[in-house]
C-alpha cells in the first residue's frame, strides 16, 4: 500500500523544546483529538481543529520556559492530565486547563527530562535523577555524564519500577531504586527514548532509542541483562533524532515507528517482517522536529502525523486527500467549507498587510525621534557543534526562530571549511592577518530568503586549539547580532568509545604532582571533547577515545596526584604532554613527567596513515589529468585510443571532482600528520630533525610505504 500524506499547517506558538507536544486521548463520540503544546515563553496551549481552523480550548499565562510536557493519570485509565516541567517546578493541568498541581522539587538545576507513570514522577536535571511517588522523594541517582532523557518500563507489565536513563556518554543506564542495575552500550549519544509500540512490546521491556548522530535501535531491558534486537545506521547522513512515537498510520493493524530529526526530516518505518523496520515514507520540513505524535486531529476518520517544529509551527501530515482532479472541460466545484476558508485567509492576509504597514510607519517615526530609546530585540538560537565520525569533521548547525540574514564565522586557529550539500548560502572569505591577531578564518554566509537553519562543516588540526565564533544576524529590525563561541580542543578529532584494542603498541605518558582529582579532570576536559565537565564520582576514572581521522586510540586513567595516558600515536602523547604541562604551569603546579615510547608504534601509525595517503595522492593525480583528457576528447572526437585507466577517469570525472572539492587540503593534512609524527618521534629522544623535513616530503611524493618506514628508522 502506497502512503500518500498531505501537509497542513495548523498554528504557530512560541519556540518549542524537545518533547513538549502531545495529543489528548479522544473523548466520547468525538473521534478528533485535542493538541496540547508548551513553548519557551512558558505558555501551555490546548486547541482542537474545527472546519480546518484551530479552536483554542485553553491557554495559560507566560512564565518560565517549558522543558518537557507529558500526559499522566491513574494507571489503566485515559492519560488526560497534563504535566509540564518549568525550571525546577512541575505543574499539572486538567484537560480543561484548570491547574491542580504545583510541585516545587527544590532541585538545584532546571529539569531537563520527565516521565510520568501513575503516581510516580521521574525527573532528571543535567546529572541528577530523582524519583517521586505522590510528590514524596523516593530514589536518587547521580549519573557519570549528562542525562538526555528518562523512561520507566510499564509497571503493569513488568511488575516493578525500572527507570532507564539516556546518557551522553553513549550509554543507557538501567536503575533499580537508587542503584545502577547495569549499563547498555549504544552506538551514539542517545537523545530520546520511547517504549516500543507505545507499551514496551509484548513483554513491556522493549525500548526504542534515537541518537544525536541519527542512529535508531531497539533494546530489550530484561531483569539481568540487555538484549539488542535491531539497530539502524544513518546511511543517508541525516540529522540527529529528537522524537519518536508509535502509531498505525497505514491502518494495517501494526503500529509504525514515527521519527523526527533535527534537520527537519519526518520518517515512517514499518515492520514488514518481524525483524528490522523498513523506511516507508519521509517528508522534509525546513526546521528541526521537536515533537511528533500520531492520531486524528484535523478531520474525523482521517489519521495523521502531527509534528511541532523548533519555531513553534504545528504541522500535520494527513491521510485526508487534499488534491482533486477533474477531466478536461470539467468544472471543479469548491465546497462551501473550502470557499469560506479561502475568503477568511484572504481577509487575514489583507489585515496583516495593513498591520505591517502601520507598524513600519510607527517604527520609522520613533527611530527618527530624539527621545525614543531603541531596545534590542531578543531572538532564540538553537545551536549544535558535534564531531562526525564518518569524515572527521565538525558540524555546526545554527537554527533561528526567524529568517537568518547572514552568519559571520571567525576562528583564531587554522581550520578548513568544508562543502555542505544542504547549504544554499553564498559564502565569501575575507583576508585575515594571522600573525599579530591570531585570526585565521573570516567567512560570511549570506542566506537566501526564509532560511532559518544553516549547517556548516569545519575540520580542525590536532594540536592547534582555540575558539570558533559565529556571529548570527537575523532579518529583524533594528539589526541585532548574537555571538556563539565553540571551543576547538587540542585533541579535537578524538571521540569517546566504549573499548579499545589493548594489543596495539602503546606509548605511555605519566604525570605525578600535587594536584587534586578535580584539577586533572579539568585539564582532560580542556584537552578532549565529550568528557563531562562535572568531576566523576569515585577516586579514579578511565576514558577511552578513538581518533576519527586516523583510527588511532587513547586511554586516559587518572586520580588525585597521578595521571596515565596511553596511545599508539606518538603525536597524541606529544600534544598531551605540551598542553598538560602548560595548564599545570598556569596554576603553579610542579609536574613530574615521565614517558615510555614504543618504537613499534611509529611503524604501526604509518601503516594506518599510508592507505589514506595513497588514495588521496591518486585522487589528486586523477583530478589534475581531467582537463587535459577532456581537451583530448574535444580534439579527437572519441577516446577509444586511450588506455582503459584514462577512459575510466573521464567517465568518473564528475564524481572525482566532487570528492576532491568536498575534501580540500586533505592531502596537506596527511603530509602534516606524518611530518608531526617524524618530529615528535625524535623530540622524545631529544633530537631536532626539522632540517630533514624537506627530505621527508620528497619521499612522501614518491608514496612508497617501505621507503617511508625506512626513512623514519634511519633518520636517527
Amino acid at each position: 500500500m502506497e502512503l500518500s500524506l498531505a501537509r497542513v499547517d495548523y498554528l504557530q506558538v512560541g519556540v518549542t523544546a524537545q518533547k513538549t507536544m502531545r495529543l489528548l486521548p479522544a473523548s466520547g463520540r468525538k473521534a478528533t483529538q485535542k493538541v496540547v503544546v508548551g513553548d519557551q515563553d512558558g505558555v501551555v496551549t490546548c486547541f482542537g481543529i474545527k472546519k480546518g481552523e484551530a479552536v483554542p480550548v485553553f491557554k495559560t499565562l507566560p512564565g518560565q520556559k517549558i522543558a518537557r510536557l507529558e500526559l499522566g493519570g491513574a494507571l489503566n485509565t485515559p492519560q488526560e492530565k497534563i504535566f509540564v516541567a518549568t525550571g525546577s517546578e512541575v505543574r499539572g493541568f486538567t484537560k480543561r486547563g484548570k491547574q491542580f498541581l504545583s510541585f516545587e522539587t527544590n532541585l538545584t538545576e532546571s529539569i531537563k527530562a520527565m516521565h510520568i507513570s501513575g503516581a510516580d514522577l521521574f525527573l532528571c536535571a543535567s546529572y541528577i535523577y530523582n524519583h517521586y511517588c505522590d510528590c514524596k522523594d523516593q530514589n536518587y541517582y547521580l549519573s557519570g555524564d549528562k542525562i538526555n532523557d528518562v523512561l520507566c518500563l510499564p509497571v503493569d507489565k513488568v511488575n516493578c519500577i525500572t527507570p532507564v536513563l539516556a546518557c551522553q556518554d553513549r550509554v543507557l543506564r538501567v536503575l533499580q531504586g537508587s542503584d545502577l542495575l547495569y549499563e547498555v552500550e549504544v552506538p551514539g549519544p542517545p537523545t530520546v527514548l520511547a517504549l516500543n509500540n507505545g507499551n514496551g512490546g509484548d513483554s513491556g521491556e522493549e525500548i526504542v532509542y534515537g541518537t544525536s548522530d541519527g542512529k535508531l535501535g531497539l533494546t530489550q531491558i530484561t531483569g539481568s541483562k540487555p538484549v539488542s534486537k535491531w539497530e539502524i545506521g544513518n546511511e543517508k547522513k541525516r540529522g540527529g533524532i529528537l522524537c519518536i512515537d508509535s502509531f498505525d498510520i497505514l491502518g494495517d493493524g501494526v503500529k509504525e515507528l514515527l521519527v523526527g530529526r533535527d534537520d527537519g526530516v519526518i520518517e515512517i518505518y514499518n515492520f514488514e517482517s518481524a525483524d528490522d523496520p523498513v523506511l516507508r515514507y519521509d517528508h522534509a520540513l525546513l526546521e528541526s522536529i521537536a515533537s511528533i505524535q500520531g492520531g486524528c486531529v484535523g478531520k474525523d476518520g482521517y489519521d495523521e502525523i502531527l509534528a511541532s517544529t523548533y519555531s513553534g509551527w504545528l504541522t500535520g501530515l494527513t491521510t485526508e486527500p487534499v488534491h482533486r482532479e477533474g477531466g478536461s472541460g470539467e468544472e471543479l466545484k469548491l465546497s462551501q467549507e473550502m470557499q469560506s476558508k479561502i475568503s477568511s485567509l484572504r481577509n487575514e492576509l489583507e489585515h496583516l498587510q495593513v498591520k505591517v504597514l502601520q507598524e513600519r510607519e510607527k517604527y520609522q517615526q520613533s527611530s527618527q525621534s530624539s527621545t525614543a530609546v531603541s531596545s534590542v530585540p531578543a531572538f532564540s538560537v538553537n545551536d549544535k557543534f558535534t564531531l562526525n565520525k564518518d569524515d572527521a569533521s565538525y558540524s555546526l548547525i545554527l537554527e533561528v526562530q526567524t529568517a537568518i540574514d547572514n552568519v559571520l564565522v571567525q576562528s583564531d586557529v587554522p581550520i578548513d571549511l568544508l562543502d555542505v550539500d544542504k547549504n544554499s548560502a553564498v559564502v565569501s572569505f575575507s583576508s585575515c592577518d594571522s600573525e599579530p591577531n591570531s585570526n585565521f578564518l573570516l567567512a560570511t554566509y549570506r542566506c537566501q530568503a526564509n532560511t532559518t537553519r544553516l549547517e556548516l562543516k569545519v575540520r580542525s588540526i590536532e594540536g592547534q586549539y582555540g575558539t570558533l565564533q559565529a556571529y548570527v544576524t537575523p532579518r529583524i529590525q533594528p539589526k541585532t547580532c548574537q555571538v556563539h563561541q565553540y571551543q576547538i580542543k587540542p585533541l579535537s578529532l578524538h571521540q569517546r568509545t566504549h573499548s579499545i584494542d589493548h594489543d596495539r603498541p602503546m606509548n605511555t605518558l605519566t604525570l605525578k604532582g600535587q594536584f587534586s582529582f578535580a584539577e586533572i579532570h579539568s585539564w582532560v576536559v580542556f584537552c578532549l571533547p565529550e568528557v563531562p565537565e562535572k568531576t566523576p564520582a569515585g577516586e579514579s576514572i578511565t576514558f577511552y577515545f578513538q581518533n576519527t581521522f586516523l583510527g588511532t586510540q587513547l586511554e586516559s586513567t587518572y586520580r588525585k596526584g597521578e595521571g596515565c595516558f596511553k596511545s599508539d600515536n606518538i603525536s597524541t602523547i606529544s600534544i598531551l604532554k605540551d598542553v598538560l604541562s602548560k595548564e599545570a604551569t598556569k596554576r603553579k603546579i610542579n609536574l613530574n613527567i615521565s614517558y615510555d615510547i614504543n618504537e613499534e608504534s611509529v611503524r604501526h601509525t604509518l601503516k594506518l596513515i599510508h592507505p589514506k595517503l595513497e588514495y588521496q595522492q591518486l585522487l589528486a593525480k586523477k583530478v589534475h589529468l581531467i582537463d587535459a583528457l577532456r581537451e583530448l576528447q574535444v580534439h579527437e572526437g572519441n577516446v577509444d585510443f586511450l588506455l582503459p585507466k584514462y577512459r575510466s577517469i573521464l567517465e568518473e570525472a564528475d564524481q572525482l571532482l566532487e570528492e576532491y572539492k568536498r575534501q580540500p587540503a586533505h592531502l596537506e593534512r596527511l603530509y602534516g600528520m606524518i611530518t608531526d609524527l617524524f618530529i615528535d618521534k625524535f623530540k622524545f629522544k631529544g633530537t631536532n630533525v626539522k632540517t630533514k623535513v624537506p627530505l621527508l616530503l620528497e619521499i612522501l611524493d614518491g608514496c612508497d610505504e617501505d621507503g617511508l618506514i625506512a626513512f623514519f628508522e634511519a633518520a636517527a
